[in-house]
């Protein structure tokens, strides 16, 4: 299979930190960064400079560790914000407008071509500084198309080097991002971006959408935190550019730790059932699928736990069958009979059904009853 023309931008140092009630200390944010860099993420966006004195601070520590990722500030079109960024030694800006007619009716109210000719002006500014620069299109998808086109189009000329695609609000669903983003695609010559939000839960097929219908650069946050719903989750895009694009040039053995560590410093817990991540990624209770999984994973698992850093697991519990009970017995070094093994089984189903976990101490402890029982 010939691999997806793609490569990453990692928001979650400035979009992710955008979600409500969340705010990394430099610290973290460096920390985050080197794990991104070990990964292999081509880019990263490391902040947004103008936000305050520390939040420049931060940035320009990323910026100054020397990583192989590039590194890029976001930026309004304006000239204090882009200096802000650019005084960190960022690689690239990505300076960013609203365009559709609702954004642009409430937060300028002014022609939305002025609006345009005032960031096209700002663009030109960034490059005499001599730092590249992104266009990125907010409210994209809700901009009106034709004179959406005329924006990437313009930017282009002006020499941004990437222009981004923001479905803000997340209202695509994967069938006009493939429309939208063919037309753009086809219509300038710059290379795209998409950056996905997810509030109809659509980012991360948006996001893979968009790569099919040539966009370049995905942008992505770990775990999939942002503002309201999230983005495109960083760890599920990766796997599937693996599993799907034929891409195999990201180390992600360190998804699981990167998405444990943006756990703890975000504070937002991980759903059980994240997929990639989360507790029950990995996990199995149902015995027909670990009698079978015991014979070869595959069956019941499209790809391996140790390509993301993460464990097989095989809970007990209410759909329990012997085999897998037998397994789990075995790796405790206890050896029980066929009557014990059945008995403990039936003790096993019973207390799955009031609502209790079978935890490695209640294991213990209903082994110990059912021995009891046969040595009576």
């Amino acid at each position: 299979m010939k691999p997806w023309n793609v490569e990453i931008c990692d928001v979650t140092l400035r979009d992710g930190e955008q979600t409500p009630r969340v705010s990394f200390s430099c610290e973290e944010k460096v920390d985050i960064a080197r794990t991104l860099d070990a990964i292999g993420i081509e880019v990263i966006e490391a902040g947004f400079p103008a936000v305050s004195g520390n939040e420049k601070r931060c940035v320009k520590a990323i910026a100054d560790l020397g990583l192989d990722a590039r590194i890029c500030g976001f930026a309004r079109a304006r000239e204090p914000d882009i200096m802000d960024a650019i005084d960190c030694g960022v690689d690239m800006v990505s300076i960013f407008i609203p365009t559709s007619d609702l954004h642009i009716r409430l937060k300028f109210k002014k022609p939305r071509e002025q609006v345009l000719d005032d960031a096209l002006a700002m663009i030109d500014f960034a490059r005499d500084q001599g730092v590249k620069v992104r266009f990125a299109a907010e409210d994209a998808s809700r901009t009106d198309p034709v004179f959406l086109k005329e924006v990437y189009r313009r930017a282009a000329e002006h020499g941004a080097v990437l222009l981004s695609f923001a479905d803000t609000v997340g209202c695509l669903i994967p069938d006009e991002m493939r429309t939208i983003m063919t037309d753009l695609v086809s219509s300038v010559d710059r290379p795209f971006c998409a950056h996905c939000h997810n509030d109809m839960g659509c980012a991360v097929a948006n996001t893979i959408t968009a790569a099919q219908a040539g966009a370049f650069q995905l942008h992505t946050t770990v775990n999939g935190i942002g503002e309201r719903s999230g983005n495109a989750s960083l760890e599920e895009v990766l796997v599937i550019l693996r599993q799907k694009g034929g891409i195999d040039r990201y180390d992600l053995s360190c998804l699981t730790a990167l998405s444990h560590k943006v756990e703890k410093y975000s504070g937002i817990a991980l759903p059980k059932n994240k997929p990639v991540t989360g507790e029950l990624a990995f996990s199995h209770e149902s015995g027909i699928h670990i009698a079978a999984i015991l014979q070869d994973p595959a069956t019941y698992e499209y790809f391996s736990p140790a390509l993301v850093g993460g464990e097989r697991h095989f809970l007990l519990g209410k759909h329990t069958g012997r085999k897998a009970l037998e397994h789990v017995v075995a790796t405790l070094g206890c050896d029980l009979s066929e009557p014990q093994i059945c008995r403990l089984l039936d003790l096993v189903k019973e207390h799955s059904e009031q609502k209790c976990s079978i935890t490695p101490e209640v294991l213990q402890k209903l082994i110990g009853r059912v021995q009891q029982e046969t040595t009576v």
